[in-house]
């Protein structure tokens, strides 16, 4: 590839967790496609069609023209009618049409990245008619796929790459939505840490500090009095953050120290996608 050595990681990632979806669907039976999956609303084949539709919007194919039906109760605002755009088009595709086309799909998109050669802040489209950087789009690409890999491994029973690049990219992404979440969303008193304690295959400590302003910051230094401490496992967080399980469902495997109520509130705030 001739990307860019900051995108570099990026497109690492995506390659790997987009094969790995590839891998996940080829010798699936028309009827596995309609499992259900922890992301809201979707099916196998919603999230394979969601994959699809997002990488040809990065390749700069038109987005279709097409009426949503009124009834899909996950579908709330403008973001979601946007991205359920690409999913309903495809809800009557048969599996081969829907393995044939990621396969394409991806053959192309190796291509593109094969001869990216602009710089990371070059302005490209992004969600609902806006702009973004390339680096940003690089990135949340990276962490959509993984997340949706996930996704599928938890609908077919086939866990696996936990430790991938793209869960590294996926932990950075939702370390950085902390600070927000616990001084802002949770509402943290000024002067206060929070520390984030995540075993498992990616293991990482993380102190939020709020200062006298009420605003967060994210460091990996311990904190000698924080106000609360939530101690969970890899899995747990990333599917707590991602919004594929609430803290009641999992409740067993978040260990809470402090001040119980902010802890609560942290953790009704801790989905940060949407």
């Amino acid at each position: 590839m001739t990307v860019h050595p900051s995108l570099q990681n990026y497109a690492d990632a995506w390659t790997h967790s987009i094969e790995a979806i590839a891998e996940l669907v080829q010798p699936l039976v028309e009827g596995e496609w309609n499992r259900r999956t922890p992301c809201p609303g979707w099916s196998v084949r919603d999230i394979v069609s969601h994959v699809i539709g997002l990488e040809c919007e990065m390749l700069g194919d038109p987005r279709p023209i097409h009426s949503l039906p009124r009834d899909l109760y996950h579908v709330r605002d403008d973001h979601t009618r946007y991205m359920e755009m690409q999913v309903d088009v495809r809800r009557h595709h048969t599996a081969p049409e829907m393995t044939s086309e990621l396969e394409y799909t991806i053959i192309r998109r190796n291509r593109q990245l094969r001869n990216e050669n602009r710089s990371p802040d070059t302005l490209v489209r992004a969600p609902l008619g806006t702009e973004q950087t390339l680096e940003t789009a690089m990135r949340a690409r990276a962490f959509d796929i993984w997340v949706h890999e996930q996704d599928l491994r938890t609908a077919l029973n086939r866990p696996g790459n936990l430790d991938s690049p793209g869960a590294v990219v996926t932990r950075d992404a939702l370390l950085a939505a902390l600070p927000n979440v616990v001084a802002k969303k949770a509402g943290a008193p000024p002067n206060s840490a929070v520390v984030i304690d995540v075993s498992g295959p990616v293991e990482f400590l993380r102190t939020v500090r709020v200062n006298a302003d009420g605003r967060g910051s994210v460091d990996g230094s311990p904190s000698l009095g924080p106000v609360v401490t939530l101690a969970t496992d890899w899995e747990t967080y990333f599917r707590l953050a991602c919004g594929r399980v609430r803290p009641a469902a999992v409740a067993d495997r978040v260990k809470i120290d402090g001040d119980l109520d902010l802890a609560e509130a942290i953790l009704r705030e801790f989905a940060v996608t949407p």
